[in-house]
């Protein structure tokens, strides 16, 4: 995976693991021996819905110790006048002669509807390090680029976003 995350998107899948493991799985486990009390198992919707979502809880705490465990713990070292890790940028779109607004957020935290972009997505990494004035080609593969400008950067240490909604 070596996915690049903050110190804090490391404490805050530290916390959900923590969570899951404490308070979902138990009252998983419950609902799991309270379905099997039914009696017979090859019939009961109840336990086979309170087996899926033991397992899913099971699956996600795996997941997160396995972004936990490979991760590569990144800092913004971006200068106070250059785009950063959890900076919101105004950018402008050459081709379409149109101006967003992005906070520029580690992968476990994009959500592109909210316009958190990651830095790996093709604009975050063309438009990382870049200043105000800059033009920057954000290539979308091979074939495919095009050209943005940026307009404005806000700086924020400001990780509010989650990461995951247990």
């Amino acid at each position: 995976m070596n996915d690049r995350l903050t110190k804090k998107d490391i404490e805050k899948m530290e916390e959900e693991i923590e969570y899951r493991k404490l308070v979902v799985r138990k009252n998983a486990l419950e609902d799991v021996k309270e379905a099997r009390a039914h009696g017979d198992l090859s019939e009961n919707f109840e336990y086979k819905a309170a087996k899926r979502v033991k397992n899913q809880n099971e699956s996600r705490i795996r997941y997160l110790e396995r972004m936990v465990k490979t991760a590569k713990v990144i800092e913004d070292d971006s200068d106070e006048d250059e785009v950063g890790i959890n900076d919101t940028v105004t950018v402008y779109f050459e081709e379409d002669g149109i101006t967003e607004e992005y906070k520029i957020v580690t992968t476990v935290r994009t959500n592109v509807r909210e316009h958190l972009i990651s830095i790996e997505s093709p604009l975050g990494k063309a438009i990382m390090k870049k200043h105000v004035g800059d033009r920057a080609k954000v290539n979308v593969n091979d074939s495919i680029s095009y050209y943005v400008s940026i307009k404005e950067i806000r700086k924020s240490d400001d990780e509010s976003e989650g990461i995951s909604k247990y």
